[in-house]
């Protein structure tokens, strides 16, 4: 049987609908965050623009809020970036993370001075050093480096620690606590009640594929191995693997004669999209992006790649990148990319008003084209 053929149009029009993108409505922030998989958390104001995009109604600290309530899990993730993920997923993505046991290196071994069979111990005794509450990094060190078995890493955790952070949040061992005075703290991620631990790895990498073509199909086994063998180093025999496991899951089309793959229980809707024109201001790096990559021609043309690449905000239409904005005390200027058909004034500035409402201040659309 001949794969059913789509148009990107309508491919890009119903990835919009997985990813609350449009049309948006009233969900909560762990919805967004379940729909995206992961969302970038290093910057709160980032996040909360990312988030408040995809729900009707936003309210400023909501994500800090989800996050101090063990709803949302901040932690490193991929790229070896901070990112949001509920605490289902991040027991998935971290298994996969830890999976290639990258302290086992012997480049690893050599700067820190740890072996293998070191690692139990010490991730035990920084589960005993934050079992009082957060620390911040520096003060995770001053506990650690008091005992003599560690008193050679006291260089690392006064230059830089967040190599070794990251592979014990990898781990499970910890995550992001609230910050402290400016300054980021790190937490026991056991002592959130909604953590179960890192997922057997086969299940963990399952789920992760078949959450991606939920929320990033129409797709293609190099946007897995972009998405989560580049993004977490998952080895290509396992991304294979898992895909041979879930054949009978996934359906393939054709998007514009190119082919691709969507789960079966998502292809009539699928087939039934029809095109989108909705406009949505986002902010840099936003999942929309990052989750098939800025080198996807579908939806950052590849004249502008550079300029998303480097963090400019996101102007999309129809799920397309087609220009940016910016934002200079309280207000809002479009520029659209050359060729860029006309868009209704009224449809930005109603974007402009769910920017205001998430900022939790008034903002008002330039003055000038847009």
């Amino acid at each position: 049987m001949a794969p059913d053929r789509l148009t990107w149009p309508q491919a890009l029009a119903w990835r919009l609908r997985r990813q609350l993108l449009d049309p948006v409505d009233d969900v909560s922030v762990v919805d967004v965050v379940r729909a995206v998989g992961a969302l970038p958390g290093q910057d709160d104001a980032e996040a909360e623009l990312a988030i408040g995009a995809r729900r009707l109604r936003p309210r400023p600290g909501d994500v800090a809020r989800a996050v101090a309530a063990g709803e949302l899990v901040r932690t490193f993730a991929f790229r070896g970036a901070v990112h949001l993920a509920t605490p289902e997923g991040a027991g998935a993505y971290l298994a996969l993370r830890a999976s290639s046991r990258m302290w086992e290196l012997p480049s690893w071994q050599t700067f820190y001075g740890l072996a293998p069979a070191d690692w139990p111990a010490f991730r035990q005794a920084v589960r005993d050093a934050l079992a009082g509450g957060p620390l911040t990094p520096s003060a995770l060190g001053a506990v650690l480096t008091s005992q003599p078995t560690y008193r050679h890493l006291d260089t690392v955790f006064a230059d830089n620690p967040w190599s070794l952070v990251k592979a014990l949040a990898w781990q499970g061992d910890l995550c992001f606590g609230p910050s402290r005075d400016g300054q980021a703290t790190l937490q026991r991620l056991d002592g959130n009640p909604r953590w179960t631990g890192l997922v057997d790895l086969d299940e963990a990498g399952r789920w992760a594929v078949e959450a991606y073509v939920r929320a990033y199909g129409p797709t293609t086994p190099g946007h897995l191995q972009y998405w989560l063998g580049e993004g977490l180093g998952v080895r290509r025999a396992h991304l294979r693997s898992w895909l041979a496991d879930l054949a009978d899951r996934l359906a393939p089309v054709e998007v514009d004669g190119e082919p691709a793959v969507v789960l079966h229980e998502d292809l009539a809707e699928l087939v039934s999209t029809a095109p989108a024109t909705s406009v949505r201001l986002l902010p840099r790096y936003d999942q929309w992006v990052l989750g098939p990559g800025t080198a996807d021609p579908h939806v950052v043309p590849p004249a502008e790649r550079a300029l998303v690449s480097r963090g400019a905000n996101l102007a999309v239409v129809g799920g397309v990148v087609r220009g940016t904005w910016s934002l200079s005390r309280d207000e809002v200027d479009v520029t659209w990319f050359a060729g860029t058909d006309a868009v209704a004034r009224d449809d930005v500035a109603a974007q402009v008003e769910r920017l205001a409402t998430v900022a939790g201040r008034p903002l008002r659309l330039s003055a000038g084209p847009a």
